[in-house]
């Protein structure tokens, strides 16, 4: 198991940015022929790599889809589940930082899982947890048993959350920006369908609230089948040559916390996150206060939501192709600023703009994620940069939508909230910018 997890999470990789700062050609995978150029004898078939590769792709976009449907749906029946289990305002409030607490602690967990079973077996576990957890959460009865079946759900998230990056870089690696643009894309799109068709699906299955959440048990489980095949296979896309697989067992262990780069994007990736979970917990009320019907509220979140269907598969090609993603952080923070000053000045006159910067704005998930496969040379470095990232990031967001909250409260308007919004944007686009630099996170931690 040990010698699969050396092809599986610490194979050296050759990336999209090898001109940028990247690893370096002689990091690539080996060739697929024998030593002569003829045909291989020991590895598997060039028809069979292909179909394992299709099969990748596969379960990369099933998995991406059901990264976010067990928080979204839940969004969306909160009134409904609080009156069925009695849930208090403080245990709701609770609810709703439930996630990102779970993706910075099960996060964490990632690289080891991997290094001891590989990161498609690890894949294939979340993917069965996010299944159970979503199939029983709403049947097991009472708040404790809701939230112990949702912090399972979460769990595998958050595994999953930490690994598609490492994923995406060792069977991908000359097309990484591609591939987290399709895996963003189809996540973006797992999310925003979640939040517009559970209501009327629950209404479609008798009004119940507990069929309403079941029932994304179904594309969870759907997403296990592609994955238990690739964990039992376990094929690499090819094995690397016996001096690369010797130096990369030589190499001191990572220590990750030396890199200013890292923490940089800890940082970026907490302060994007906070954002991303402000706007979708507040800002269809922000609109809802300035007048506008619960409706076109809703319709606006959704069309927020839905601007990182495209842009997320545009961002990542377009930011592998730059020797620095600081420009690209820019554009999105000053997006972010112009959505933030419409809806303080003119939030029901200029809703539907301001809907769409903001939609604009939350595209630097996918930015965070193509910087993440970017910063690091080997797929052991991309699974810890993955790890900390996620994990200090989503630690550091938890106390946005919260704050967001009391600010609102206890001053009666909207002015400060949305000041602290934009406020938060500045030193985004500064970590951004530093995130963005052309270096690597094994280059720094060795100095």
């Amino acid at each position: 198991m040990m010698g699969g997890m050396v092809s599986e999470g610490t194979r050296t990789l050759k990336s999209a940015t090898t001109n940028t700062g990247g690893p370096a050609a002689n990091d690539s995978p080996a060739p697929t022929g024998g030593p002569s150029g003829g045909p291989s004898t020991g590895g598997p078939s060039a028809a069979t790599r292909a179909w394992t590769t299709r099969l990748v792709v596969v379960g990369i976009v099933l998995a991406a889809l059901n990264l976010r449907p067990a928080i979204t749906s839940l969004g969306a029946l909160l009134e409904e589940v609080r009156d069925g289990l009695g849930m208090s305002g403080s245990v709701a409030g609770l609810l709703t930082s439930v996630p990102p607490l779970c993706f910075a602690v099960f996060g964490v967990m990632a690289p080891r899982l991997a290094r001891r079973f590989g990161p498609s077996t690890v894949v294939c576990a979340g993917m069965a947890a996010i299944t159970a957890g979503l199939l029983i959460r709403p049947y097991v009865g009472g708040t404790a048993g809701f939230l112990a079946g949702s912090a399972l759900a979460l769990m595998g998230i958050a595994v999953s959350n930490v690994l598609m990056p490492v994923i995406v870089k060792r069977w991908f690696p000359d097309r990484v920006g591609s591939m987290t643009g399709l895996y963003s894309m189809a996540l973006a799109l797992g999310t925003s369908a979640a939040a517009a068709v559970t209501v009327p699906m629950t209404g479609a299955l008798g009004g119940s609230w507990r069929s309403g959440l079941a029932v994304w048990a179904v594309p969870a489980a759907a997403a296990v089948l592609p994955w238990s095949v690739l964990a039992r296979h376990r094929e690499a896309p090819a094995d690397p040559p016996s001096r690369a697989r010797e130096t990369e067992r030589a190499r001191p262990e990572l220590r990750i916390t030396r890199s200013r780069t890292a923490w940089a994007l800890a940082v970026f990736f907490g302060l994007q996150a906070t954002a991303a979970y402000i706007t979708m917990g507040w800002m269809a009320q922000i609109f809802r206060d300035a007048g506008v019907s619960a409706s076109t509220a809703g319709l606006l979140l959704a069309v927020t939501m839905a601007m990182g269907v495209p842009l997320a598969f545009v961002i990542p090609r377009v930011a592998t192709r730059l020797p620095r993603q600081g420009p690209i952080v820019v554009v999105l923070g000053v997006c972010g600023l112009a959505g933030y000053a419409g809806l303080y000045l003119a939030p029901a006159g200029g809703a539907w703009a301001w809907a769409l910067l903001l939609g604009i704005a939350n595209c630097a998930f996918p930015l965070a994620l193509t910087m993440v496969g970017m910063r690091a040379r080997t797929g052991a470095g991309v699974a810890q940069l993955s790890a900390f990232a996620q994990s200090a990031g989503y630690l550091i967001s938890i106390p946005g939508p919260l704050l967001v909250g009391v600010l609102y409260q206890h001053s009666g308007g909207w002015g400060l909230p949305i000041a602290l919004m934009a406020g938060l944007m500045v030193p985004q686009m500064a970590v951004g910018v530093l995130a963005g630099r052309d270096r690597t996170v094994e280059d720094e931690a060795a100095r």
